[in-house]
């Protein structure tokens, strides 16, 4: 290759890529005493007109300051170093990182473990939450944009789309100017990307992709949709992945931006709570026993009466000699009032299964048989005789059609009120049940018609929030051992 010199500075080592908006070279910088390696962005206008030179210039200079503020706040952003323009030609130079795209690591190590695309997750989602911060959408976050940086393994944030969409600059026939390109990497990019009108949460739905990509090796373009939904389907290529991380990709890569995470500080917020949400002492093998068929009780004493401050002081005792982890489940019982729901925006929560199907299989198992259709069961005397518990005949779990259920929700609950909970969302589309006492439960309720036997229940009624909260109040039942409907 023909070595160049660009603006009379930047010696030109090798070329890294080329486009239509223009070439990118690595080169050293000849003013600097340490020759810095650097990397100079060579973008030219889609269109040779001196009438809209001009304005292009100025939204360059506007994009390059932006960039500047950009990579001076934080180090997971090439820092941008200068820009210049000649020959009609417009240049940026930034820091030269020295690492490898995720495209890259694929391609070299395979597909990445559910660690490392989580940990990427973490250490980029802060990167755009302080973007978005500044009213900057990125536009074309892909694995090819985002780099691994060899000397601290950290992921940095590369090739911001305005500057390109600066190069798009055109006078449209109102005479007005505006830019004549779309933004983005077909697949990767969602529809309302797609139709010029990118939100915040369009970034978030390119990461999330980007981590299907390293998770199943798919490109986005290769992997089917719901014909009715336009949701992405991945997660059969990649059967092992845990359902937290699963349910918060899937939250990310809606296909409408309402369904998304409203914010990249959300999404973090829920990948952090997730990981936290089993402490690390207590395998998720071995979960804690707590009975649903009564509430724990405290030891019967000696004495005819004792005072609260005594029985408990007692209790303390109790569970020290018992054992640190028993008792402090039973302790979190007596000694504090449960939660109560939280009215806050929702967060998302960790699914147990990929799809409801596997739901349905394990309650049609369970059940006992029956000689009679659901739909002929004669529950008058259940219902006759039938007296819900107070918490549960008070409540109303229609709620769980509106918003996703959090822990705050569900802490404090026996294995009856949960049940109860989980087949609300069935019950309000119609579903009868072969569970005698919840079949009449439900008959119970006023709102309640009942019209699909178990086994002829469309499980497409489910919007995808009512899944999601099946899928999480049956992983924290499965958690904490409490059915009570078996």
């Amino acid at each position: 290759m023909t070595t160049q010199m660009l603006n009379d500075r930047y010696q030109v080592i090798q070329t890294l890529g080329a486009g239509g908006f223009g070439e990118t070279y690595l080169a050293e910088d000849t003013y600097m005493p340490s020759k810095r390696r650097c990397v100079v962005k060579q973008l030219r206008p889609i269109q040779n007109n001196p009438q809209i030179y001009q304005l292009v210039q100025e939204r360059f200079q506007r994009e390059a300051a932006i960039l500047e503020e950009l990579g001076g706040k934080t180090g997971q952003i090439p820092a941008l170093y200068a820009y210049f323009s000649a020959d009609g030609q417009f240049y940026l130079v930034q820091e030269w990182i020295e690492g490898d795209t995720l495209t890259a690591k694929v391609r070299q190590q395979g597909l990445l473990s559910e660690n490392t695309v989580r940990e990427i997750l973490l250490n980029v989602l802060p990167v755009l939450d302080y973007v978005h911060s500044q009213q900057i959408v990125h536009r074309d976050i892909k694995p090819d944009n985002i780099m691994v940086r060899h000397g601290d393994g950290k992921p940095v944030l590369i090739d911001f789309g305005a500057v390109r969409e600066s190069m798009g600059t055109v006078i449209n026939s109102q005479g007005h100017a505006t830019s004549s390109i779309v933004i983005g990497t077909p697949g990767y990019m969602p529809s309302e990307q797609a139709a010029g009108r990118p939100v915040y949460s369009s970034d978030l739905y390119s990461l999330g992709l980007t981590a299907v990509y390293l998770l199943t090796g798919m490109q986005p373009q290769n992997l089917e949709t719901d014909s009715q939904t336009g949701e992405i389907i991945w997660r059969n290529y990649a059967q092992n992945i845990s359902p937290i991380l699963a349910s918060v990709i899937d939250r990310a890569i809606a296909y409408h931006p309402r369904d998304r995470f409203p914010s990249a500080k959300a999404m973090l917020e829920a990948l952090q709570r997730d990981a936290n949400s089993i402490p690390p002492t207590q395998p998720y093998s071995v979960p804690p026993v707590i009975s649903h068929t009564a509430q724990p009780t405290t030891p019967v004493l000696p004495q005819a009466s004792v005072t609260d401050n005594q029985q408990k002081n007692i209790l303390i005792g109790s569970l020290v000699a018992g054992g640190l982890i028993g008792g402090s489940v039973i302790l979190g019982f007596i000694l504090t009032k449960p939660p109560q729901p939280s009215s806050e925006q929702p967060v998302v929560k960790e699914t147990t299964s990929p799809v409801s199907q596997s739901l349905q299989t394990k309650v049609s198992k369970n059940v006992v048989p029956q000689t009679q259709s659901p739909s002929n069961t004669d529950t008058s005397q259940i219902v006759n005789s039938f007296t819900p518990p107070p918490e549960t005949n008070q409540s109303n779990y229609l709620w769980l059609s509106e918003r996703l259920v959090t822990d705050a929700d569900l802490n404090g609950k026996d294995g009856y009120t949960l049940d109860i909970m989980r087949n609300t969302i069935f019950a309000r589309h119609g579903r009868r049940f072969d569970t005698p006492e919840l079949q009449a439960y439900f008959n119970t309720q006023t709102w309640y018609q009942p019209i699909y036997s178990p086994r002829e229940f469309p499980l497409k009624l489910l919007s995808r929030l009512e899944q999601q909260n099946v899928d999480y109040i049956k992983q924290y039942q499965d958690l904490y051992n409490l059915r009570h409907f078996k």
